[in-house]
């Protein structure tokens, strides 16, 4: 598994710009955490990634929250039913975005750019899967 690129490539974002339809969107977050965090300024720091993460998520609310997105689930992974890869993920999120406009602003919002340090410190890993209208399952 490729855990090096935690930021989305310039393709990525155009496609996922491109997709918008002014639907709310739901994010699917895949986490792996690092055993400890490490800061891109070289801070020293006894945090673990999952501390890090922790940092990261309570300022994503503080910041995103009054904006309309909502956690609607969140918790660690206990292990696999259906395929593998039990080792490769820890935890995983499912973020509700009023819509794709509002996400792409959150990477130019200067208050997340603050925790987006913690974020990076924290994980070895992340798959983001853009959810929205479409399938039913019933």
């Amino acid at each position: 598994m490729n855990r090096i690129n935690l930021q989305p490539t310039g393709d990525q974002v155009r496609a996922f710009r491109d997709r918008k339809t002014g639907d709310p969107i739901f994010m699917l977050n895949l986490l792996k955490f690092r055993i400890k965090a490490e800061y891109k300024d070289g801070r020293a720091t006894n945090l673990t990634g999952r501390q890090a993460y922790a940092l990261y998520g309570s300022g994503f609310d503080t910041v995103m929250a009054p904006l309309g997105t909502e956690i609607i689930y969140s918790g660690d992974i206990k292990g696999f039913l259906i395929g593998f890869g039990e080792d490769d993920w820890d935890s995983v999120a499912l973020i509700k975005y009023p819509s794709t406009d509002l996400m792409l602003d959150m990477f130019r919002n200067e208050s997340y750019q603050e925790i987006q340090i913690h974020r990076e410190a924290a994980l070895e890993g992340q798959l983001l899967l853009e959810c929205g209208p479409g399938f039913k399952f019933s």
